[in-house]
């Protein structure tokens, strides 16, 4: 397949048969990925810019290993270490960038919009790594590329997505890729953390727990952004988990084969119960991994496409 598109900004870009291509690619480099000599040349002589302006461990970490296992030259920036504290705007700092002539640049931002911002003013590939509440693609797809290697498809199968959807780009962008790929999507939060608009998406919404695992295939909890909400919104912690916290009774009523994932970085206790993260069940670290496999699999097609 010829790679058409400049950028990866949000899932809803990509046809059904575009994202089989992903995890055809992405599969490749599994493989590679599980050699003892962990690299190739495919993007050698290639360079890309890790532009996070929020915190992150695992998506940096990922598409730094991810761009270094392909032999292409990485360079992280930070906001702490970048001009931006020195009040320069998103527009100058990306443009400064892009004058040092890489062939692509991975964003994540707090600002909803940021990375389509860019990539409209940018000649060089953009990546979306997470801007704002908007979307998480390479999550996205990492974590469909999980069920995919675990299931061989998600055609019927049902995902029930957990926690606090009202601030979450992970729920908005697996939503739109789950659905798009043939599973159902089931969603389940308290009150003020599911957002009015999500009656207009193509998901069931059960508000009570035990209700929402039943049969459902695997369960998707989302990490509490406690930096994005508002005061107000969860009477404490201990209740959250209380009522909406993954523990053995809802493993009970999912039934034994059900799986578990998580974006991270998890709060063991709250959102998920710890011997659950850790069961068999647990596809946690198997996100992980896909995720440089993905993720090369990203930078591959998006610095190899065929330029206008």
């Amino acid at each position: 397949m010829e790679w058409r598109h400049k950028d990866l900004l949000d899932v809803t870009q990509l046809s059904s048969e575009e994202v089989w291509h992903i995890f055809e690619t992405a599969t490749y480099f599994q493989e590679i990925n599980s050699r003892p000599v962990k690299k190739v040349p495919t993007l050698k002589g290639h360079s890309v810019v890790l532009f996070f302006a929020e915190p992150s461990t695992r998506t940096k970490t990922s598409f730094d290993m991810a761009g270094k296992r392909l032999s292409c030259d990485t360079f992280s920036l930070a906001k702490s270490s970048s001009s931006l504290t020195k009040g320069e705007s998103l527009k100058d700092t990306v443009l400064t960038l892009q004058a040092m002539n890489p062939d692509g640049i991975v964003i994540r931002h707090w600002a909803s919009g940021s990375a389509q911002f860019i990539a409209e003013r940018l000649g060089c590939s953009v990546i979306n790594a997470g801007d704002g509440r908007h979307a998480h693609p390479t999550q996205a797809l990492l974590d469909s590329f999980t069920l995919y290697q675990e299931w061989g498809g998600l055609e019927g199968k049902t995902v029930l997505i957990l926690g606090d959807i009202a601030h979450s780009r992970v729920a908005r962008s697996n939503v739109r890729l789950l659905t798009m790929l043939g599973a159902k999507v089931r969603l389940c939060a308290p009150r003020t953390l599911m957002p009015a608009y999500c009656k207009d998406w193509p998901v069931e919404i059960v508000p009570e727990l035990n209700r929402a695992v039943k049969d459902v295939d695997a369960v998707m909890c989302l990490r509490l952004q406690l930096e994005r909400q508002q005061d107000g919104l969860l009477p404490d912690l201990r209740e959250y988990a209380k009522y909406y916290g993954l523990g053995p009774r809802q493993l009970e009523l999912a039934g034994k084969d059900v799986k578990i994932m998580h974006p991270g970085p998890m709060n063991r206790g709250v959102e998920i119960n710890s011997e659950i993260a850790d069961s068999a069940g647990s596809l946690i670290l198997d996100q992980v991994a896909s995720g440089v496999a993905t993720r090369m699999a990203l930078l591959y097609l998006y610095l190899t496409r065929k330029k206008q």
